[in-house]
């Protein structure tokens, strides 16, 4: 049998038992096993308890789950389906898993996901649904999508979290205050989770940079750029190259493009930009029409 359940002697809900209950037929599919003996891998020692554990067999049967193999011995009635997929979590919190393995995507409500993020690879149980759609379990996680969450910190007396940017990563991450690098309440940083108990409602992590204060112009285009894996910064070498480069116009640049300097031109672009190459022009023909220009740089 199992040794996956601890054996404490304390009172379970119906509803924390039914899923046990199953759980231990499912891990020894191959053997029938009567309340007795479901209720002795549990740890249950209560006589309360092990009645409730013989009502959940009979209900587990009523709902097709179980088969009743032979007189108060108990079977799973299914022989367990186990696929490799992708998550794609649902803005309710529960995921679809979306495999080469299915042609329909496997739905997983949100208490058998686990400790999953969106774009995780996963192995899924396949569970029986009277809903007319695939339903499954997370087993495993093959290999986390990511580590490391662009946000905010949030800061408390006693801890911080960083929210995460995209809504759809589902779960605040924990820092504790030592590991803040710095960050102050309110400012993006990012971090990388390095703990996570199975358990846990919120993964453990530590900030491993800090771009800024939220709102401001260049922190929200690195948080952007850092979100979706680009460069946000560049080394050294490359930012000194970057600072020779010639700030006026020369002669040479003047030749090869059209001149409108005396020319009434005017640019659109608002005044944190950081570039200004849309513009518009204005002025009056010798035939007395008025010529308006669009300016597109290159």
């Amino acid at each position: 049998m199992s040794r996956k359940f601890q054996k404490k002697d304390k009172k379970k809900s119906k509803k924390y038992l039914f899923e046990e209950v199953l759980e231990v037929l499912k891990q020894n599919s191959g053997k029938p096993l009567n309340y007795k003996q479901v209720a002795a891998v549990l740890g249950i020692n209560d006589h309360g308890q092990k009645m409730l554990v013989n009502a959940i067999l009979e209900e587990l049967v009523q709902k097709e789950l179980v088969t009743e193999k032979e007189r108060g011995k108990f079977q799973v009635k299914f022989n367990e389906q186990i696929i490799t997929g992708k998550v794609d979590m649902t803005s309710t919190g529960a995921a679809y898993i979306v495999s080469p393995d299915s042609s329909d995507d496997v739905y997983v409500s949100q208490k058998n996901l686990g400790n999953v993020l969106h774009g995780d690879v996963v192995k899924v149980s396949l569970i029986p649904s009277k809903k007319g759609k695939k339903e499954g379990r997370i087993m495993e996680i093959v290999k986390r999508a990511r580590t490391e969450f662009v946000g905010t910190i949030q800061l408390s007396q006693r801890f911080a979290f960083l929210v995460p940017d995209n809504t759809r990563t589902g779960v605040d991450m924990y820092i504790p205050l030592e590991k803040l690098n710095g960050a102050k309440n309110g400012q993006k940083a990012i971090a990388r989770i390095v703990e996570w108990a199975k358990n846990a409602a919120n993964p453990v992590g530590e900030v491993i940079d800090v771009l800024g204060d939220a709102g401001d112009n260049q922190t929200e285009m690195h948080a952007i750029l850092a979100e979706f894996g680009l460069p946000y910064s560049f080394p050294e070498h490359v930012e000194a190259i970057a600072e020779k480069i010639p700030r006026h116009i020369t002669e040479k640049d003047i030749s090869e493009r059209r001149d409108f300097r005396k020319i009434a031109t005017f640019t659109i672009d608002p005044v944190d930009a950081k570039d200004f190459d849309d513009a518009l022009s204005i002025r009056k023909l010798e035939n007395g029409n008025w010529e308006i220009g669009v300016h597109i740089a290159d």
